[in-house]
């Protein structure tokens, strides 16, 4: 059962391709048909046609019809958000300088001033 599902799936993938070639199988099947009846150029046997005038408007429509019915399916393919950020206004808080009048004792312990550093340029 599942390799002719798997069948299935795989031909309903690939139909919208061999359309075409349906077309152009038909074309040939039936090439003195359409050359005799249904081509534009009849009248004229000094072109050659043979009916690919009619061959080329069927597949021009063929393509057409297939890239509206793309369209239309893409532009009604609901979307779906998957992630989530949110986003929160920054605010600054105000900090009034006179707070702060002490710094603290983990602080002033392992400070040391710029005088004692060792490495100082040179007097004048």
């Amino acid at each position: 059962m599942r390799p002719v599902l798997a069948y299935l799936l795989l031909v309903a993938t690939l139909l919208p391709t061999f359309s075409q070639w349906g077309t152009i199988a038909y074309y040939h099947a039936n090439k003195d048909y359409i050359a005799k009846v249904l081509c534009e150029n009849r009248a004229k046997p000094q072109l050659h046609c043979d009916g690919k005038c009619y061959l080329a408007k069927k597949l021009t429509a063929q393509q057409e019809q297939q890239d509206k019915a793309t369209t239309e399916r893409v532009l009604k393919t609901p979307d779906f958000q998957l992630f989530f950020q949110l986003t929160l206004p920054f605010c600054f808080r105000q900090v009034s300088v006179g707070t702060v009048t002490k710094l603290p004792t983990y602080l002033l312990k392992n400070y040391s001033s710029p005088r004692s550093h060792p490495f100082q340029p040179p007097r004048v």
